[in-house]
């Protein structure tokens, strides 16, 4: 986006110029605009914006002296522009500012003002003492994509029912396979949202995820019939309202079903009157079905994988696929059991996670496995994966 830098500027993040394109394409709908302040306390005390649900006020307050300066001394119509990473990625039209409270802003997105919860510290920390108001342009084509590349799909394969599932894939297991199965005998097409967050150290980055999860989804399920897309996770999505936003999100991209699990966070199950309900349940008035999915288990006595609420025996017998314990594994260099991740998709993670572990792999292979004598070339995951058929041999143990 050119600029004649004549403008002044305040300086923001890549999760704040990706949050604001969220609004920008649609896909926060109704929120195109970055609301004043008597928007943004109507928002907060009904959870509606325009009539349609909203879970909090859609407002830019960035920290930082400068920021500061430039927000509380703005004339009405005067444009800012936006700067990220040293460049212009945007403008905004401003038609104002307003002091917020930031302990207020921080109970919105995370339910509760808890400083011992690192995400929500370093949005407080993130987060300046004014928002500026009105509407905006940004130059940032990753929703853009995302959006297009949905209605294309759609459109291409002639999908009457579209299905969202939010996806984090760390690491795809049996039971997001088992999840895929499912939604798709009950829709034409099935889009996963595969969240994208900011690269950290010793965390799977968002290519390594996506690269397992289309393997599964290559290998076992309807290809063509099963959408892979990145999903910018961005701070919005990190408190308490994430399953709304979600919701919000998947509606808005297209889809007409969400589909969403039990365990998830925020999601508040309760009962009134005998029907299950949850915090999503005030938002029936959105245009989308939303199916709350019982979590899977492998039932040591039915032998197979069931959903939790349907097996008739205690939780004594289940076996959880429990995401953090998996990721366990692998940073032990272990190879999870095949009850709970395919010996394919976890050999191809493995040596992924762990290149070059061995100094000579194919004189190892060689040591170990049977072969016709010649000399070969076998990669980590080749060895990973005949190694888990070892593991699997029955007549000695």
């Amino acid at each position: 986006m050119v600029s004649t830098r004549k403008n002044r500027s305040i300086v923001i993040d890549k999760q704040a110029l990706a949050t604001l394109s969220f609004a920008q394409e649609g896909i926060f709908k109704p929120v195109d605009r970055l609301m004043n302040e008597e928007e943004a306390k109507e928002v907060d005390h009904t959870g509606f914006y325009r009539g349609k649900p909203f879970p909090f006020p859609f407002i830019l307050a960035p920290s930082g002296r400068r920021n500061e300066e430039v927000i509380s001394n703005l004339k009405k119509g005067e444009q800012i522009d936006i700067i990220v990473d040293n460049a212009v990625r945007g403008r905004i039209d401003a038609d104002g500012f307003f002091k917020i409270d930031r302990r207020r802003r921080i109970e919105q997105i995370f339910g509760n003002y808890d400083m011992q919860n690192r995400v929500a510290r370093d949005f407080l920390n993130r987060l300046g003492n004014y928002s500026i108001y009105g509407k905006y342009e940004v130059d940032y084509s990753g929703i853009k994509n995302v959006k297009e590349t949905i209605k294309e799909t759609i459109k291409s394969t002639g999908a009457k029912s579209v299905a969202a599932i939010m996806m984090d894939a760390r690491p795809f297991h049996r039971a997001h396979e088992r999840l895929l199965r499912i939604t798709l005998e009950r829709t034409d097409l099935v889009i996963v949202f595969l969240s994208k967050h900011m690269p950290k150290p010793n965390k799977m980055t968002f290519e390594q995820k996506y690269e397992i999860l289309k393997y599964g989804i290559d290998n076992y399920l309807p290809k063509n019939r099963v959408l892979v897309v990145p999903f910018e996770s961005t701070y919005l999505f990190a408190g308490h309202n994430d399953a709304i936003l979600d919701c919000i999100c998947a509606n808005n991209f297209g889809c007409d079903k969400f589909i969403i699990g039990k365990n998830h966070t925020g999601i508040g199950m309760y009962y009134d009157k005998n029907e299950i309900k949850s915090i999503l349940s005030k938002y029936e008035s959105l245009d989308i079905e939303i199916e709350v999915i019982s979590r899977f288990v492998y039932c040591k006595d039915c032998k197979t994988l069931v959903n939790s609420s349907t097996c008739p025996h205690g939780n004594h017998k289940h076996i959880k696929y429990n995401s953090k314990a998996l990721r366990r594994f692998f940073r032990a260099g272990i190879l999870p059991p095949a009850v709970l991740m395919r010996t394919d998709i976890s050999s191809k993670l493995l040596s992924i996670c762990m290149p070059n572990r061995f100094k000579n792999i194919n004189r190892l292979y060689d040591d170990i496995f049977p072969n016709n004598g010649l000399l070969e070339d076998h990669s980590e995951e080749e060895f990973y994966l005949n190694l888990m058929k070892l593991h699997q041999t029955t007549s000695l143990t």
